[in-house]
């Protein structure tokens, strides 16, 4: 079946599969698509995968900062999960069809690993606002139960909010044709598809938006100002640099991540395009995971060195191996 079922439900035609049209008018590019996606999703689960074994087998990188990296690189692997697999079935093959309950499935994983990330990240710049601040308090005020109730309670917010408030988008009626303009079941492109008014919808989204990611964005706000205030008060260049150095790859995932999600989320309807939409949702579902881990192995000496420690002693091993065998 090419098209979306459907079933009569009283006097209306109710969806039963929603079909994606975004990549409908690039047909002669969806091979060239593909190949592209695919390995942004391989290197995307690859470089993560490289960021946790390296945290995990090198002791000195057991500190709270990269207990929190090593839950975002997870956290990545997982994101990119919900949505790039299907998304490379749907350019191979003609019928780019998905059920409700396979669409709302997709909206639980991905709306609660969104938000997931937003209070993570809001644990990352905390966990930054105290090594700088309080450095002589650091080991007390993040300690490992800590550490551990910051990423529960970043866990626990984004199951049960988003679990909320994507149960309540799939209590609505789906009416029509069902073609949905994205290439996943984002939010606002399956909301315009109910037949019902859902101005209340719009508003709980909008009021969502705005109390979570705002609210976790201002906190990362604050944090940094007062980090700003204290390496401008740091006697030394080279303290400055060093403290400054520990943040700056933290400041562009923020910076990628909240600049998409604002743009996206903090919208009215009226302002979503299928066009924009779809260029913002290649940005925070795709390039942005994949770019997590360059920033967080070029921009950062401890992980580079670790990797060169790790990359050696795999040599080694194997020129010892090697001998043995001759």
């Amino acid at each position: 079946m090419s098209g979306s079922e459907s079933t009569m439900i009283g006097n209306q035609t109710l969806c039963t599969h929603f079909t994606f049209v975004a990549f409908s008018s690039l047909a002669e590019l969806q091979l060239v698509l593909f190949g592209v996606f695919l390995v942004i999703y391989l290197f995307t689960l690859g470089g993560n995968s490289i960021i946790i074994y390296l945290i995990s087998v090198t002791p000195s990188l057991h500190t709270p900062m990269y207990f929190f990296l090593v839950n975002l690189s997870f956290l990545e692997m997982c994101y990119i999960t919900s949505v790039v697999p299907q998304m490379l079935v749907h350019l191979l093959v003609q019928n780019k069809t998905i059920s409700v309950a396979g669409c709302a499935a997709q909206m639980y994983t991905f709306t609660i690993l969104g938000l997931t990330e937003c209070c993570l990240l809001a644990a990352m710049a905390y966990d930054r606002f105290v090594a700088i601040c309080y450095p002589l308090h650091y080991s007390l005020l993040m300690g490992p139960g800590v550490c551990l109730k910051l990423a529960a309670a970043s866990w626990l917010t984004g199951v049960v909010v988003e679990s909320a408030q994507t149960t309540w988008i799939f209590s609505l009626p789906f009416c029509g044709a069902g073609r949905i303009q994205h290439f996943f079941c984002d939010i606002m492109p399956v909301v315009k598809l109910a037949c019902v008014d859902t101005s209340h919808n719009e508003l709980v989204l909008f009021c969502v938006s705005v109390l979570f990611i705002m609210s976790h964005c201002l906190l990362i706000l604050c944090s940094y100002v007062r980090i700003l205030g204290a390496i401008v008060g740091m006697p030394s260049a080279a303290g400055r640099r060093k403290a400054f150095s520990t943040c700056s790859s933290h400041i562009l995932v923020v910076s990628l991540f909240y600049g998409t999600a604002l743009f996206t989320y903090l919208q009215p309807k009226t302002a979503h395009t299928p066009r924009t939409d779809k260029a913002t949702a290649l940005m925070y579902t795709v390039v942005t995971p994949a770019l997590n881990p360059v920033i967080y192995t070029l921009r950062n000496k401890e992980v580079k060195e670790a990797f060169q420690r790790v990359t050696q002693k795999n040599a080694l091993r194997q020129m010892a191996q090697t001998s043995r065998g001759s």
